[in-house]
């Protein structure tokens, strides 16, 4: 674990070479994301080994994270002399004879703070954004996944000096270290609790922060969906990763009409997806293990609470603590009352809840923070339009889950008030992580008409000034 003196010493090091980094040009940067490129293609099997160790994921789903990584670098390769140039921008009545634009400069020495569930992705992608905005980078990635914090120190030490990029690996306290300093710029992942911690320590020194966090998103599946896809597309959201993602399908409200044939079939879908062959779920390729003892008896103590109240398990409800495997769950007949729908669940753990009408689904939603995610399934146009109306999320995805984040460069994505603030993903990664300076130029000679404005106020001006008004 660093110490705090050695972080002390880093954070120097990075602040004395921050002005040398935000002169560097779109070519020295380029060079950098290449050099990213080349080291996750030459070292595909050590990601996907250090993965695998510390979630049991499957070496496919590994090359899939590291696929939106090389996505994000190379569309900042592709973009990043059109993004660091000038961007013009349109004159006002009152700026007439000025030219105007906006120029992207470097923040200086930014932090990364990463999770445990994506630590290739939500390391590496905002680290890019920082890269191509010309900043230095500090990571403090989580001391959870120590196999893939291994893995991501032998990149970044072949990859870069310290005093550009450099890893603080360590516990709580070494985040509590380093949310002390005065960072150009934050960015974390990870839940709303710890969320605020972070934005209250960059408070201290006006810290502009993204927080890329989570919360319970829901998914609706109204009277009009096709249940066969909602069933399947919502039993995947639930156990990719085993859950454990902070766009995860948290809980499902289904109207009451179709409430028991969809648990059906979600409960076949289960099936279909991760065990074909009938050799059991605890086989299959495609389902993860939970990432330690604590998150497990967390995941198993709201089941055991939700029954405890009433709720029923429809499906699944076994588990494994040595094996750290907690089988997909449904459960139905769960109220708001219970703990698993007061926490983000991060796990496989479908609550699935009857509603009556959009009115009834809309309110329920209400009842929660606003969610980083919500999902929509169904046929109808007025209804889809009527949930997008009346709740508000981070993303919404219409008749599919999890496909918004980190897909398309050209959709910025992230939370609302508790499931978190600002924006990433292509551009927006790398504005997020650069000032974005506004620029009036004004001209000189005969074209400069901006001194009439002054005192004396001339009788033209003020009738120019009053005309305008009141036109």
């Amino acid at each position: 674990m660093i110490t705090t003196a050695a972080i002390n010493a880093l954070f120097a090091l990075q602040k004395e070479n921050a002005p040398a980094l935000a002169l560097t040009n779109a070519q020295e940067r380029i060079e950098k994301l290449k050099r990213i490129v080349a080291y996750l293609k030459e070292y595909v099997a050590d990601f996907q080994e250090a993965m695998y160790k510390d979630l049991r994921r499957a070496p496919l789903d590994t090359l899939a994270e590291m696929l939106m990584i090389k996505s994000e670098a190379e569309f900042a390769i592709a973009n990043l002399p059109a993004w660091m140039r000038p961007h013009p921008v349109k004159t006002g009545l009152m700026s007439k004879g000025t030219k105007p634009y906006l120029i992207y400069e470097p923040k200086g020495v930014t932090l990364i703070i990463g999770p445990w569930n994506a630590p290739l992705a939500c390391n590496l992608v905002p680290m890019v954004g920082s890269i191509a905005a010309g900043n230095s980078v500090i990571i403090k990635p989580s001391e959870f996944s120590e196999h893939t914090t291994a893995v991501l120190r032998q990149m970044i030490a072949a990859l870069f000096p310290e005093s550009e990029v450099a890893l603080a690996e360590g516990d709580a306290q070494t985040a509590t270290d380093l949310l002390a300093l005065p960072f150009d710029h934050i960015y974390f992942t990870g839940s709303p609790q710890v969320g605020r911690i972070v934005m209250q320590a960059a408070a201290k020194h006006l810290i502009p922060v993204t927080l890329e966090l989570g919360g319970k998103s829901p998914v609706i599946v109204d009277e009009t969906a096709d249940l066969n896809a909602a069933a399947l597309k919502i039993a995947w959201g639930k156990c990719a990763n085993s859950g454990q993602a902070c766009v995860a399908p948290d809980y499902v409200l289904v109207q009451q009409s179709v409430h028991d044939a969809f648990v059906q079939k979600v409960k076949q879908a289960i099936q279909t997806m991760y065990n074909p062959d009938d050799k059991g779920i605890e086989h299959s390729e495609a389902f993860c293990r939970i990432i330690n003892t604590r998150h497990f008896n967390r995941i198993a103590g709201l089941i055991s609470d939700a029954v405890e109240q009433g709720a029923t398990v429809a499906d699944g409800g076994s588990a494994n603590e040595a094996d750290l495997y907690i089988a997909p769950t449904v459960l139905t007949g769960v109220t708001y009352s219970m703990r698993i729908m007061q926490e983000e669940i991060f796990g496989p753990v479908m609550p699935i809840i009857a509603y009556s009408n959009r009115e009834d689904a809309a309110e329920k939603i209400k009842l929660l923070p606003k969610p980083l995610a919500l999902y929509i399934y169904s046929s109808s146009r007025a209804n889809m339009d009527y949930f997008l109306k009346f709740t508000s999320a981070g993303s919404t995805v219409i008749n599919h889950n999890m496909i918004q984040a980190g897909v398309n460069p050209y959709l910025p994505f992230g939370g609302v008030q508790n499931s978190g603030m600002g924006r990433s993903v292509g551009m927006a990664t790398f504005t997020g992580f650069s000032n974005q300076r506004s620029v009036v130029e004004n001209p000189t000679g005969w074209r400069d008409f901006s001194t009439i404005s002054l005192p004396p106020y001339s009788k033209f001006f003020r009738k120019m000034i009053t005309y305008l008004f009141e036109r």
